[in-house]
């Protein structure tokens, strides 16, 4: 029997957003495993705000906010305060009833400052590794590391002589050699363009860089995580310089703060790509009681710092085996998180927002493995 198509019929209704959340939706894990989380920063967000004055939009609103960017790929501020004018999920996510008022996407921008100076992404990304942890869910043992890289805000016509001038005229001739009058930074062809000469004169701390040859250079920064092995879940999330150093340094130091946050001080592994084989990161690892599983490097006229008392054993070709599961997290973030490319300038700023990405990414790992 066909059904008759009923305009609307009740200009009232009781009803609840979450009533209209299914029940094994893997989000309502996410939402109270964020929940504890942020209720363990209350006193961070005390801290945040004075005591007298308007009443602001709760920080544990913003936060949740931007995860749910990262969990449902919205692309930015304004589109997600768009959606919640009509979303009954993203609602219930961040607690609001069906006649909160709608925040403005400006607001993200006004708080980024506040955050910053309290640290509170590392502190809650801290908090989501630790209640992974206090769960069971993560090796002590064994871990992974690597680096991507993360375009910039920033164009490639930005990427100027560090000694121009505003005011400097590169008005082309119309003859495609220099550039057209409308746009002069169009055509660099002939120029040569470095790091050590040139920056860009929209972020100056993202460089030029490119992953591997036969790849375009872009304004970029670099991205570097560390892995535990048991479930794939990030330990650390770090953003730095996009320079040839950074994978290297960054990677040692999040060894090192992993070994200060560690309860027992035993031996443990780290994975890696043939980029790590070097002799100050080997050297490094083992004085900090740590066994480089790195991948060998060799060519004709190179050697691998590593010898056959490490690679031939059956933990390493694991760890060779298991590290590549990071380059799963890598394309989440890029993809689905997309933090591909970074929607802020700065190393601080971007380092805000990969903190949140990498939050999510647990989160909704943590949710899938406490419900099977």
């Amino acid at each position: 029997m066909r059904g008759d198509d009923e305009k609307q019929s009740s200009m009232l209704c009781l009803i609840s957003p979450s009533d209209r959340i299914p029940k094994d939706h893997p989000i309502r894990t996410v939402k109270e495993l964020a929940d504890a989380a942020l209720a363990q920063l209350s006193r961070t967000f005390d801290k945040m705000y004075s005591n007298v004055g308007r009443p602001s939009i709760p920080p544990e609103r913003l936060l949740k906010a931007t995860l749910l960017m990262a969990l449902f790929s919205i692309r930015s501020e304004r589109q997600l305060c768009e959606q919640l004018d009509y979303n009954l999920m993203f609602r219930w996510f961040l607690d609001m009833d069906m006649v909160s008022p709608t925040f403005d996407p400006t607001t993200f921008g006004k708080n980024r400052a506040r955050l910053l100076e309290h640290d509170v992404a590392a502190k809650f990304f801290h908090t989501v590794v630790n209640d992974a942890r206090d769960r069971g869910l993560m090796s002590g043992e064994h871990f992974s590391v690597d680096g991507t890289l993360i375009e910039a805000w920033a164009s490639l016509k930005s990427f100027r002589p560090k000694d121009e001038k505003d005011d400097d005229d590169r008005r082309g001739d119309g003859d495609g050699t220099r550039g057209s009058d409308s746009n002069p930074w169009m055509n660099f062809k002939g120029e040569t363009r470095k790091n050590d000469t040139h920056e860009s004169k929209t972020d100056p701390e993202a460089k030029l860089m490119k992953k591997s040859n036969g790849e375009a250079a872009k304004m970029s920064f670099s991205a570097h995580a560390l892995m535990e092995n048991r479930n794939g879940l990030l330990v650390d999330f770090r953003v730095g310089e996009a320079n040839g150093r950074a994978e290297i340094d960054v990677g040692l130091d999040m060894l090192k703060n992993l070994i200060r946050r560690r309860r027992r001080k035993r031996r443990i592994s780290v994975g890696g790509d043939k980029g790590y084989d070097t002799a100050r990161f080997v050297a490094e690892c083992r004085a900090l009681n740590v066994t480089p599983h790195v991948a060998m490097n060799e060519t004709r006229h190179r050697r691998s710092n590593l010898d056959g008392r490490t690679v031939n054993t059956r933990g390493y070709r694991t760890s060779q085996r298991i590290r590549k599961r990071i380059e799963e997290a890598f394309g989440w973030m890029k993809t689905t998180g997309g933090f591909r490319r970074t929607r802020v300038k700065g190393i601080a700023r971007t380092q805000l927002a990969a903190y949140f990405v990498g939050a999510a990414l647990n989160l909704l790992r943590i949710a899938r493995l406490v419900t099977t």
